[in-house]
């Protein structure tokens, strides 16, 4: 057993657990009306209400015990002091010293990393403002009208969720595309009704080897050749985002538009750094601005409240209670926000490449579940697609619910009737309908004995199923940054509990070093023996079909 699952607090858990297992939240409610104050927290315009858990003041009495025991504190203080907690990379963590807003200098090997980072950002900056001005001229002396990202990843998954949440703040005669997919499709559909004298790439890639990327931005690059007649003036068009300085050039990317990324910020966490040129392209580097202090406001936060109020800690602490002891597997992001339709995607990255992890830090196999599976959709639509699931299925999957106090336009009749799902679903979610609920209404409804009989077991809803709401005044720049930097915190929070690296994954690089080896193998029509049955007979029947294709 590990040192985690034998300590005498994780038993303590597990009898908890087996007291209140079957304790409905309706009764909890009933015995205690002040549950949403107990267990509801805020900063500035964000309340986080997780009242409607299966918790009582023992449960969290005993969870906090927990980040104690794993010295939490001290964990937060490595990771802002740049301490190399990345272990298997020999590596600082340090995404938060991107959105700093103090004078107080980060160190890393020995240097202060502030005046860098600041540097680089009024380096995109400038090019940002210069392209939203119509001052950056391409080729032809045209204005740029189109941006295409084209990267992977997090240099795909947060840039393109920002965009997409701060449309209303976004120049809407300069479009910004992102591409990311390899497959042919996706970079064609998005140069089809685009002019080359008028399109601006920007290829993020830390390497500049990235497969992915790499394919797309040869074919970008070759688009713009073709038809320009030359590759000349490439370089008011093309710029990178990487460490690799080199490569980029090689491409035809002049230096001054090459912008840095440096190795102790993970991809996953890199919006905030010169991967954001997209972003602030799209909405302006003062909202930008903007969106780094609110990540900032919550690092303070987070770096200086005391646990029992401390939301980050609070989510981490709820996530472990249902994953470890109820066996949730799950975990749903229903964003009650049109504009917020990209964030469940990106919390998948974030939330499953940093805590899908089966051996600790010490490289023991972990005897324990480590991060859950993450998926969601927008609240109304998934009210219509697998909300059945979460009422009457056989799975526990708790929620988190966001929502705007209001939006950004306000129609009433829209935003009225958005918000009353809101507070419904949760409501129903908790206290579910009752076998005498159900009968009264039936019986109202006129219905006999035999038919009440007959539809009672199909119309109960056991509820008892937990949510958290987290509830902002409005979707802007800066309460977005907000947003984002509570989950970057949670999921470091419970990779501390876990004991595992929340910021590696070598999960990742296996599939790359195959599909490199089988490409070389795809570029003739010889069959191939080299792996496993299954492998050989599918890259076989795709190179015979595919031949037989080509000799149509």
């Amino acid at each position: 057993m590990s040192r985690l699952t034998q300590s005498e607090l994780w038993s303590s858990l597990d009898r908890h657990y087996d007291e209140i297992k079957h304790v409905h939240m309706r009764d909890l409610f009933d015995k205690d009306g002040s549950r949403f104050e107990k267990y509801s927290l805020k900063l500035n315009d964000i309340l986080y209400d997780y009242s409607k858990n299966r918790i009582n003041d023992e449960t969290l009495n005993l969870l906090l015990q927990l980040v104690d025991e794993v010295d939490l504190s001290g964990w937060i203080e490595k990771m802002f002091k740049g301490v190399p907690i990345n272990n298997t990379e020999y590596r600082a963590v340090l995404h938060t010293a991107l959105r700093d807003q103090g004078d107080q200098p980060i160190m890393v090997n020995g240097c202060d990393i502030l005046p860098e980072i600041r540097e680089e950002r009024e380096r995109v900056n400038l090019l940002a403002e210069s392209i939203r001005t119509r001052k950056w001229l391409g080729a032809t002396n045209q204005a740029i009208t189109d941006v295409v990202n084209i990267g992977i990843g997090g240099s795909h998954l947060g840039p393109l969720m920002v965009t997409e949440a701060l449309r209303p703040h976004t120049l809407h005669d300069l479009n910004v595309h992102f591409v990311s997919n390899i497959d042919e499709n996706h970079i064609n559909d998005t140069l089809e009704y685009l002019n080359p004298e008028t399109t601006f790439f920007i290829i993020s890639s830390k390497t500049f080897t990235t497969q992915d990327t790499m394919v797309n931005a040869e074919t970008a690059r070759q688009w713009y050749i073709n038809k320009l007649g030359s590759d000349e003036c490439i370089d008011r068009h093309f710029s990178a985002v990487t460490s690799n300085v080199e490569l980029a050039k090689e491409f035809g990317i002049t230096e001054d538009n090459i912008f840095k990324m440096w190795d102790w910020v993970g991809g996953r966490y890199s919006l905030w750094s010169a991967i954001g040129l997209s972003i602030v392209i799209a909405i302006g580097s003062k909202k930008f601005d903007e969106l780094l202090a609110g990540a900032y406001e919550v690092d303070q936060h987070f770096r200086h409240t005391p646990l029992e109020k401390n939301i980050p800690v609070m989510m981490a602490l709820l996530g472990i209670w249902y994953n470890n002891f109820f066996e949730a597997q799950t975990m749903a992001v229903l964003p009650y926000d049109q504009h917020l339709h990209r964030f469940p995607g990106y919390l998948q990255q974030a939330d499953m490449e940093s805590n899908g992890k089966d051996v600790d830090r010490q490289g023991e196999a972990v005897d324990y579940t480590t991060g859950p599976v993450v998926f969601g959709e927008i609240g109304i639509a998934a009210q219509h697609a697998f909300f059945q699931l979460l009422h009457q299925g056989t799975k526990l999957v708790p929620a988190d619910i966001l929502a705007p106090v209001y939006s950004f336009r306000c129609i009433a009749r829209h935003h009225q009737a958005l918000m009353s799902n809101v507070f419904a679903q949760t409501e129903a979610l908790m206290r579910g309908k009752t076998e005498a609920e159900v009968t009264a209404e039936l019986i109202a409804d006129g219905l006999d004995d035999a038919q009440i009989k007959q539809l009672l077991p199909y119309k109960v809803l056991p509820g008892n199923r937990p949510t958290s709401t987290i509830l902002f005044d409005t979707l802007n720049a800066k309460t977005l940054g907000s947003i984002i930097a509570l989950y970057e915190h949670k999921i470091f929070v419970q990779g501390v509990i876990w004991n595992i690296n929340s910021f590696d994954q070598w999960g990742v690089e296996l599939g790359k070093q195959l599909a490199k080896n089988i490409l070389q193998e795809l570029n003739d029509i010889e069959p191939i023996d080299k792996h496993d049955s299954s492998t050989n007979g599918l890259i076989n029947y795709y190179k015979q079909r595919r031949q037989q294709n080509l000799q149509k």
